[in-house]
């Protein structure tokens, strides 16, 4: 079983759980799981975990993102992009000037209310499944962080940005957002995520490239070893008298450690076994001397 994470350059025309069943025929495993949603018509940065790694989905889910979007004025549909049913036309009468201070205006905090087409869930049940069914359910906003946003380009009706901003912000209701500021509308006409965290879409993979280097033998190559997702963390290794703990998960003591690590300093830490094999994050307080277990990822297969 193949253990890490493969930047996937999503195309567009493919659900990010079609990328995930793809891969399975792929790889031929079952264990897989992608790391946040991108729409079928978007595309770009889809970081696939596999094996032990499918425990860091929640993690990278929680990354900083970046985006291309082209945002049409004028235009609101009900999918807030223009796959969706238009719901009112307006005259875009403004000036330059005037649609660069109102996107502008979107940069830092602000409360943004999720789309109906989403697949947040409400009772249960995902919003787009209730959308479909003509069903609309109140959202609560949500408060996101718009970190940056660069226009690339304005020719009216269309503006081109580059945003980057925090988990949970949807780029379509971000241009939508822009468009009600103005009062003309405005609807998404094009999304490439181009970063996830590390993950760049210039280094991304296509599933037919995937697919090329399977029969080619080269895919291991491409693999992020899960370790590497921490290289932030210092790195400790347990002597061979005390594996037993790690090898259950179990807290040890700062004896265990084969040398000498002082200056260490409170905080999560790589640990490995004597041999290099990487176990997972541990939480060091250095007080009590200990290291107690944050997450685990011994590859058992």
């Amino acid at each position: 079983m193949i253990h890490g994470i493969i930047n996937v350059y999503k195309e567009k025309g493919y659900t990010s759980h079609d990328v995930v069943a793809r891969m399975r025929g792929i790889v031929k495993q079952k264990r897989i799981g992608h790391t946040g949603t991108l729409d079928p018509d978007a595309q770009g940065v889809l970081p696939v975990c596999l094996g032990n790694a499918t425990r860091l989905c929640d993690m990278l889910t929680d990354k900083d993102k970046t985006y291309r979007a082209v945002l049409l004025l004028g235009v609101s549909t009900d999918t807030q992009d223009t796959t969706g049913a238009v719901i009112r036309e307006s005259p875009v009468t403004f000036s330059e000037e005037q649609v660069r201070s109102a996107v502008m205006g979107f940069e830092g905090e602000y409360d943004q209310i999720p789309p109906m087409y989403s697949a947040l869930k409400v009772n249960g049940r995902k919003l787009y499944e209730l959308a479909r069914e003509g069903i609309q359910v109140e959202r609560k906003a949500r408060r996101v962080m718009i970190h940056e946003i660069r226009i690339e380009k304005i020719e009216l009706p269309r503006v081109e940005m580059t945003v980057s901003c925090s988990k949970g912000t949807y780029i379509r209701t971000l241009c939508s957002d822009i468009g009600d500021e103005l009062g003309c509308g405005g609807c998404m006409e094009s999304l490439l995520r181009t970063r996830v965290g590390r993950f760049k879409a210039e280094d991304g993979l296509t599933l037919t490239e995937i697919e090329k280097l399977v029969s080619l033998g080269e895919l291991e190559k491409h693999i992020v070893p899960v370790d590497a997702m921490f290289d932030g963390c210092p790195a400790v290794y347990v002597s061979d008298g005390y594996r037993k703990l790690i090898d259950n998960g179990n807290q040890f003591p700062l004896n265990a450690l084969d040398g000498s690590l002082a200056g260490l300093m409170d905080g999560h830490v790589r640990v490995y076994n004597s041999e290099g094999c990487f176990y997972g994050i541990y939480n060091y307080k250095k007080d009590a001397g200990v290291f107690s277990p944050v997450k685990m990822f011994l590859a058992k297969g």
